[in-house]
């Protein structure tokens, strides 16, 4: 009987410590670092392979942004074939970010590919082709994605200016296109196939976008899985984790939809923040330990949510990139030495 009763409380404990299915890093530019002579090193200061150092810290998940043709090569698609069979070599699942872009996509920016069409018609059969292949590759090259975005952070649409907010027959045209490809393509079993907006604190901007593109006809519900969203908490005040629960509660309850935080960050270092940040997070510091708090509170909304599966931290290994584009001069959770910090632990514990 007490055997039994122990066995249930770490049953309990251990489903408690593993509440989200996927539990992730953006590792997009290690070989950048790797190639500029970076050597990643542990928490104790041994040397690693990173994949290592992400696997023995309780990652499960990679994630990697796919540019189309990008100057130089870094980003495209070999590049990412080749970094996700190191991270499924290290046992690691991986998640496929398509930019359909040569460069970043965002809100502010979604370039149609260089020599890709614009009108819609040929623009969809070009994308349904791209990601086709893409995922045959992947395939072919004995890396089974476990999920793929069709699009980053596609607030505002994607590959502009067909795919704008002026037409949203057209953004549901192209990201129907766009799932059919990777249905139609050999990988077995097939990814979960994610969409992925910005600001996954506001509730409004998440019902108003895909209110709009579901009415439209061509896109259905069928397409995709998961909703993604980036919540970051150094751009708004508005940010806040009780916003971030709020909106993905309702997205659950009316698309009913798996939900994953697909990029957050935290700062180790914020001297001169341009912007005031959440009230519920102000108790949090600019530490390796406050990086631990948030992601951890993050991913306790995530998991109280119907649905919710998942964290990914944005590009944690970006040493010489540090500040990942905020005004906080470090959110990376490695040294500027390339040694692993205390906050990278956490993914043991969410």
């Amino acid at each position: 009987m007490l055997l039994s009763a122990l066995s249930a409380v770490l049953s309990l404990a251990g489903s408690a410590a593993a509440a989200l299915t996927y539990k992730g890093v953006d590792w997009s530019s290690v070989v950048v670092e790797e190639r500029a002579g970076v050597s990643y090193k542990n928490v104790n200061g041994a040397a690693r392979p990173i994949e290592h150092i992400l696997r023995d810290s309780g990652v499960n998940t990679v994630r990697q942004r796919v540019w189309v043709n990008p100057s130089g090569g870094t980003y495209n698609l070999a590049y990412n074939i080749n970094l996700a069979r190191r991270a499924k070599n290290a046992g690691l699942g991986v998640y496929v970010d398509f930019h359909f872009s040569d460069t970043w996509a965002d809100p502010a920016h979604q370039a149609i590919p260089s020599g890709w069409p614009t009108a819609v018609d040929e623009l969809a059969w070009r994308l349904y082709n791209y990601t086709l292949d893409a995922s045959n590759q992947f395939h072919d090259n004995g890396v089974q994605p476990t999920i793929m975005s069709i699009g980053n952070e596609i607030t505002a649409g994607l590959l502009w200016p067909t795919g704008g907010t002026s037409s949203w027959y057209n953004i549901a045209r192209l990201l129907h296109s766009a799932s059919a490809g990777i249905k139609d393509s050999r990988l077995n079993p097939k990814p979960k196939i994610m969409i992925h907006l910005d600001n996954g604190w506001n509730w409004s901007t998440q019902n108003y976008w895909y209110t709009n593109v579901l009415k439209q006809g061509p896109l259905v519900s069928s397409d995709f899985d998961m909703m993604g969203v980036s919540f970051y908490p150094f751009y708004t005040a508005s940010a806040t984790l009780s916003s971030l629960k709020s909106s993905l509660t309702n997205m659950a309850n009316k698309w009913g939809k798996e939900l994953v935080v697909a990029e957050t960050d935290w700062p180790s270092s914020c001297p001169n923040p341009a912007y005031a940040f959440p009230s519920d997070a102000k108790n949090i510091p600019f530490t390796a330990t406050g990086q631990s708090q948030w992601i951890k509170a993050v991913a306790d909304v995530v998991a109280s949510v119907p649905k919710g599966k998942g964290l990914f931290y944005w590009e944690p290994a970006w040493i010489h990139n540090a500040n990942l584009g905020s005004s906080c001069a470090n959110n990376c959770m490695f040294s500027n030495s390339g040694q692993a910090l205390s906050s990278l632990s956490v993914f043991h514990n969410i």
